[in-house]
């Protein structure tokens, strides 16, 4: 086995968002005359895609959402998303990621991203950040119609840059994942990846239960150490 790709997850890994995403769903929701519950934030929008999240919310709240209706505030919640965005300068990139991204690039490694976020945020937040010439495929909500844990997003990932390069042949068991939930832990381990947890928004010990390495941050980590694994020189950490 040998380690050809690195696909990240967006929200949580490149950029510090979840405070403005909850902020937003919650507007939306008060303006739908429900009452939003900070603590069902984590348990149920952690990870997973708008749509699937106002579908979970919703329906607990005893509604029956249709497809135009969550597209409806879907869109409003992304364009207020996009007009914050203009007003932060720099953009809370967490610090790590600049490092990660050249480790990779000197192994030659194509990188990735797949995220419930919408095609239109990631790529405004890559574009602002200088970072768009790293990512050779971008996997979003717009993409497929499922949301991890399913592992759909990464098995597309893997299909698209085959397609771009086919003589990679690449399967899943050569990428690397960068996630920091348990639902992009799970969809990533669905799809037959390794996954590192990265602790920004879960505690490192959570990370280290689920994912097959766990760093507090993104700056430490060992790129050529998970490389020897990969190619079975040096035993790994495995999730229990």
């Amino acid at each position: 086995m040998t380690l050809k790709a690195i696909l990240f997850d967006f929200n949580g890994v490149i950029i510090n968002d979840e405070p403005l995403h909850q902020r937003l769903l919650e507007e939306i929701l008060l303006e739908e005359n429900i009452r939003p519950n900070p603590r069902e934030y984590r348990e149920v929008c952690l990870g997973r895609s708008d749509r699937a999240c106002l579908i979970e919310l919703l329906t607990r709240r005893g509604r029956v959402p249709t497809d135009s209706y969550l597209d409806t505030l879907i869109h409003k919640k992304s364009k207020r998303y996009i007009q914050m965005l203009t007003t932060l300068n720099p953009l809370p990139i967490y610090p790590g990621v600049a490092d990660a991204l050249y480790q990779f690039k000197a192994a030659r490694l194509p990188i990735g991203v797949v995220s419930g976020a919408l095609r239109e945020e990631i790529e405004l937040v890559l574009e602002r950040s200088h970072m768009t010439d790293d990512f050779l495929v971008i996997v979003s909500a717009d993409d497929i119609t499922t949301s991890k844990p399913e592992p759909d997003g990464y098995l597309l990932a893997v299909d698209r840059l085959n397609a771009l390069n086919p003589d990679l042949d690449l399967q899943p068991a050569d990428c690397l994942v960068l996630e920091d939930t348990p639902a992009g832990i799970t969809a990533a381990k669905c799809a037959g990846m390794s996954v590192v947890g990265v602790a920004n928004t879960y505690p490192f010990h959570m990370m280290q239960r689920q994912a097959n390495w766990a760093v507090d941050y993104l700056t430490e980590l060992e790129i050529d150490r998970i490389q020897r694994v990969f190619e079975g020189i040096e035993t790994g950490q495995t999730a229990a």
